[in-house]
C-alpha cells in the first residue's frame, strides 16, 4: 500500500496526510466528531464499529471529548468493540499503571461500552503461552471484522504501540523488549526507572497497518522532531511510525507546536511564496548562515540566490542591508538587564527601563522547573534590585522516590535521638511514615501523609536553591495547587479553585514582569496544565491597569535549546554566574536521575542545563555576535495570545 501524494503545494514534503490545528482541543474535537459520525452511521445500519485504541497522555483529551459526547449528546457505544494496542508485561489488570486500569479510568467506565466488547492485551499470560496468546489476539481482531479505525500516539523513539525502533512493517502482535528511552519516559509514572517493566505485549506495525483508517495524534514541542521524521523522512524501521506512509488512509492530527518542525512551518519558503515579515526574515537569514557556516554579516547576494532565497532579496534589496538589519535585531535580543536598565535608552532593549525596580513574578510548574530554565536570570534580577517572587505552583511530591523519603525519615529519627528524645523516633509521624515506606511496594499509592512529607522534601530543596540565588525565604512561595494533589501523572484534572488561586496571586503581587514555561508543552503535562491555568487567570485580570503594562516572558523548557531566530531576550551568563546556577540545581537532590530527558543524554540535569546554555551562546557566536560563556533565553507572550 502507498499513501496518496500531498494534496497541496505547502504539504509537498509530507508523506502522510497531516491536518494542523491551533490547539489540541480543536484537533480532538474534529477527531471525536469523525468517530461519532462513524459510530452513529453504523448503528443506523445495525452494524458494529471496531476501534483500535491507544494509551498514554496523548489520547486523554480525545477520550474526555468522547465521554462528553456520550453524556451530553447521547452518543452510544453499544455497537462498538475496542482493541487496545498494548500492555506492560507482568502487570495485572488492577495494577495502577496497567493499561487495563488506564482505559477503565479514562474511558470505559464513563460510557456504555459492554465489558465483553473491550479488549486489552493480558500482561499476566505465562511466558510459555505468550506466543499463542498473541496469535489469539490477532484472531479476535479478525473475527470482529478487522479494525475500522485505529487511534495512535507516537513516542519519542518513533514508536507506535510499543513497536520500538527496529520493528518492521510486517511485525505482528508479540512480546517486545522496551527501549531504554521508552522506559525512562515512563519512569515518573512508575516512581523510578527500576520499576518500569522491561517487556510489553503490543500489536505489530503490520497489524496496525491492516486497519481501514488510521489517525495519529500529536501534541507539544517535544514531539515535533520525531513527527517530522515520521511524516517527511524515509519509511524506515528506525522510526516505526514512518511506515504509516504506506497506508492509503492514514492521517495525522497535530497541534501547531507539534507540527513546528514540518517544512511548511519551519522553512515555508521551501514550499512556496511567503510574506516576508520580520520573524520569518530573521529565521531565513539565521538558517542560511547556519547552512553555510558563515556569520550573518558575511552572507553575500549569491548565497541567498543559490539557496532559494532570491525572493527575500527582491523584497529587501541587497544582502548588505538585510544582513545588517538582521544582525542588529539579533544583537538587540542580548541584555544583561532582564529587568530593564535604569536611566538608559530602552528603544532597542527587550525590557523597558521604567520602573527601575520591578515586581517580578516567576512561576514554576514544579519545584526545579524555573531554576532549570532561568536560575542565572533569577540571580541577576535579585542582584539588580528587583522584587522577585518565585512561586512553585505544585508541591512536586510525585517526583520524589521512596528512597529519598526513607533517607529523610531516618534523618528525622537521628535528629530526635541526638536531641535526647529517643522516643520521638519510634512514635508519631516519622514512625508512621517509616512503617508505610517499609510495607508499601514502589507502585502503591502514597498516603496523604506521605505525599505531604515528600512535598516538604521538595520545599526544603527549593529553599536551599533559593538561598544560593539569594532569593529571600519570604519570596519563595509554594501554592500546592489542588489539581496536582488530587491527581497523578497523565491523570490530572483542573478545577476552578486552581484558577482562583493563580488569579488571586496576580492581584496580590500586581507584577511588572511574569516569567513562566509550558506554552509549547504537551497539554496534559504539569507544565502544560500550569500554562493553561495561567492563561485562564490572566484573562480574569487582563483589564487591570497593572496587567496592561506587564510583560510576560516564556523561559525555555529543558528539552532543547531554542534557535537564535526564536529568541526575543537572551541573558548572558559569565562563568561565575553559570556556576551559581549549577549550584542551585544541585540542591534538588531528590531529582537526580528523575528527569528522563537528562538521563537520555547520559548526564545529570545540571550537566544538560549547562550544555543547553552553552549551546545557545555558541549559536550566537557562530552568527558573528559577541562570545559569551552561556545564555538563558526567553520569548514574549503577548496579551493577545490569550484569545
Amino acid at each position: 500500500m502507498k499513501a496518496p501524494s500531498s494534496s497541496s503545494e505547502t504539504e509537498q514534503f509530507e508523506r502522510i496526510r497531516t491536518e494542523v490545528f491551533e490547539t489540541p482541543d480543536a484537533a480532538v474535537g474534529r477527531v471525536a466528531q469523525r468517530l461519532a459520525k462513524l459510530i452513529r452511521s453504523r448503528a443506523a445500519m445495525g452494524q458494529r464499529v471496531v476501534l483500535g485504541l491507544a494509551t498514554g497522555s496523548t489520547p486523554v483529551k480525545l477520550y474526555r471529548e468522547l465521554i462528553r459526547l456520550h453524556q451530553e449528546e447521547a452518543l452510544s457505544f453499544r455497537n462498538v468493540a475496542t482493541f487496545n494496542l498494548d500492555e506492560y508485561y507482568g502487570l495485572s489488570p488492577e495494577h495502577p499503571e496497567s493499561y487495563h486500569r488506564f482505559m477503565h479510568d479514562q474511558l470505559f467506565r464513563w460510557v456504555d461500552l459492554s465489558p465483553e466488547s473491550t479488549h486489552v492485551p493480558d500482561g499476566t499470560v505465562p511466558r510459555a503461552g505468550v506466543f499463542a496468546y498473541c496469535a489469539g489476539y490477532e484472531r479476535q481482531i479478525a473475527e470482529a471484522g478487522g479494525l475500522d479505525l485505529q487511534i495512535l500516539g507516537i513516542g519519542r523513539t518513533g514508536h507506535i504501540g510499543f513497536n520500538e525502533p527496529g520493528s518492521g512493517p510486517d511485525s505482528r502482535t508479540r512480546m517486545v523488549a522496551l527501549d531504554r528511552l521508552t522506559r525512562r519516559d515512563a519512569a515518573r509514572d512508575f516512581r523510578g526507572e527500576a520499576n518500569v517493566p522491561a517487556y510489553a505485549i503490543t500489536m505489530g506495525v503490520g497489524t496496525i497497518l491492516e486497519a481501514r483508517e488510521i489517525i495519529l495524534l500529536g501534541w507539544g514541542e517535544a514531539k515535533a522532531p520525531v513527527l517530522r521524521d515520521a511524516i517527511e523522512g524515509p519509511a524506515t524501521a528506525t522510526v516505526p511510525a514512518s511506515f504509516l506512509q504506506h497506508h492509503p488512509n492514514a492521517r495525522c492530527y497535530l497541534d501547531r507546536t507539534a507540527a513546528g518542525e514540518l517544512t511548511r512551518f519551519r522553512y515555508p519558503w521551501k514550499v512556496g511564496p511567503v510574506r516576508w515579515d520580520e520573524p520569518l526574515t530573521r529565521r531565513a537569514v539565521v538558517w542560511l548562515a547556519n547552512e553555510l557556516r558563515k556569520p550573518v554579516l558575511r552572507l553575500r547576494d549569491e548565497d541567498y540566490s543559490e539557496n532559494g532565497l532570491s525572493p527575500l532579496l527582491v523584497e529587501t534589496g541587497s544582502a548588505y542591508g538585510l544582513n545588517i538589519r538582521v544582525f542588529n535585531r539579533l544583537q538587540h535580543t542580548i541584555t544583561g538587564w532582564p529587568g530593564g536598565k535604569p536611566n538608559a535608552d530602552d528603544s532597542h532593549r527587550p525590557v523597558p527601563a521604567e520602573p527601575a525596580r520591578k515586581r517580578v513574578l516567576v512561576l514554576s510548574p514544579e519545584p526545579l522547573d524555573a531554576e532549570l530554565g532561568m536560575a542565572g536570570t533569577l540571580s541577576r534580577l535579585v542582584a539588580q534590585g528587583h522584587e522577585v517572587s518565585l512561586v512553585h505552583l505544585t508541591s512536586g511530591n510525585l517526583g520524589v522516590p521512596d528512597g529519598e523519603a526513607k533517607l529523610a525519615v531516618n534523618l528525622l529519627k537521628a535528629a530526635a535521638q541526638q536531641g535526647g528524645t529517643a522516643g520521638a523516633g519510634q512514635t508519631g509521624w516519622p514512625h508512621e511514615l517509616e512503617q508505610e515506606l517499609e510495607s508499601k511496594s514502589p507502585l502503591d499509592e502514597d498516603s496523604a501523609g506521605l505525599r505531604r512529607f515528600k512535598g516538604l522534601i521538595r520545599q526544603a530543596e527549593a529553599r536551599a536553591a533559593a538561598r544560593v540565588l539569594e532569593i529571600a525565604a519570604s519570596a519563595t512561595v509554594h501554592l500546592n495547587l489542588a489539581f496536582y494533589e488530587r491527581g497523578r501523572y497523565r491523570q490530572f484534572r483542573t478545577a476552578e479553585d486552581d484558577v482562583d488561586r493563580v488569579a488571586a496571586l496576580f492581584r496580590q503581587l500586581q507584577p511588572h514582569q511574569v516569567y513562566l514555561t509550558g506554552a509549547r508543552s504537551e497539554p496534559n503535562s504539569v507544565a502544560g496544565i500550569a500554562f493553561q491555568l495561567f492563561r485562564s487567570a490572566w484573562a480574569r485580570n487582563r483589564t487591570e491597569p497593572w496587567a496592561r503594562s506587564c510583560q510576560v516572558w516564556l523561559y525555555a523548557a529543558s528539552e532543547r535549546a531554542w534557535s537564535p531566530d526564536e529568541i526575543e531576550m537572551a541573558v548572558p551568563l559569565s562563568p561565575a554566574e553559570l556556576l551559581v546556577k549549577l549550584d542551585a540545581l544541585c540542591q534538588y537532590r531528590s531529582q537526580r536521575n528523575q528527569t528522563p530527558f537528562f538521563r537520555d543524554m547520559g548526564g545529570e540535569l545540571w550537566q544538560l542545563a549547562e550544555d543547553n546554555n552553552r549551546a545557545t551562546a555558541q549559536a550566537y557566536d557562530r552568527l558573528g555576535l559577541a562570545e559569551y560563556e552561556a545564555m538563558e533565553t526567553f520569548r514574549r507572550w503577548r496579551v493577545t495570545d490569550v484569545e
